[in-house]
């Protein structure tokens, strides 16, 4: 089996070139599938965790990759950031627990707007939030609130004329967390329209369970 790995890593290096980054990726997490399970055979189940785990952590990558591109583009008069995690680090960064958190930030190109996009995927602070969509009367009792459809969801959308903030917060299938914060904002409507230019449908697509 050894040497049967040794001409597949023969054969990657010859192909890496024509290969897209996501197939390699792809490729790793085969290899990482089938150690774990040629070593899990041997009875080295320590081995076959670690392989196994790598296999998990890459797949996440995958995953968080591709969650990363529903973001949306910056509006026009706006430029845009690339997607990165919550923390810093690049768009694959995973939080503890398997759940995803990554932003994007968005500049006013003649002005001093700016706006943040987020999302959080199953984590536990997305469960707080759950109380206050589903609960009409609390939203109501915050000042500077409302709740605005975005097609048959609805956000709840903070404006805040005297600081010139917005924040406009979006719960998708009751474990996405999708926010869009402005500063510096003439009214609300940059953030409303950038959470509005987000793909809900690409979203469901890619955070599937």
């Amino acid at each position: 089996m050894g040497s049967l790995y040794r001409r597949l890593g023969v054969a990657a290096l010859g192909t890496a070139l024509l290969l897209p980054l996501t197939a390699l990726a792809q490729d790793e997490v085969v290899e990482q599938i089938e150690l774990g399970l040629e070593l899990y055979q041997e009875e080295d189940y320590g081995g076959a965790i670690t392989e196994l785990e790598f296999a998990i952590n890459d797949i996440r990558k995958l995953m968080s990759g591709r969650i990363a591109a529903t973001f949306p583009e910056a509006p026009a008069g706006w430029s845009a950031d690339e997607v990165a995690s919550a923390g810093g680090g690049g768009a694959a960064a995973m939080l503890g627990g398997g759940g995803t958190m990554l932003e994007r930030k968005y500049r006013q190109d003649d002005g001093n707007g700016q706006l943040e996009a987020s999302m959080m995927i199953d984590n536990p602070m997305v469960q707080g939030m759950a109380a206050m969509f589903n609960n009409p009367a609390l939203v109501a009792a915050q000042p500077n609130t409302e709740r605005v459809r975005m097609g048959r969801e609805s956000a709840i959308v903070k404006w805040e004329p005297n600081r010139s903030q917005a924040e406009v917060t979006l719960l998708l299938d009751g474990r996405i967390l999708m926010q869009v914060k402005g500063q510096n904002l003439e009214s609300q409507d940059a953030a409303v329209e950038l959470m509005r230019g987000w793909d809900l449908a690409a979203v469901r697509e890619q955070a599937a369970r």
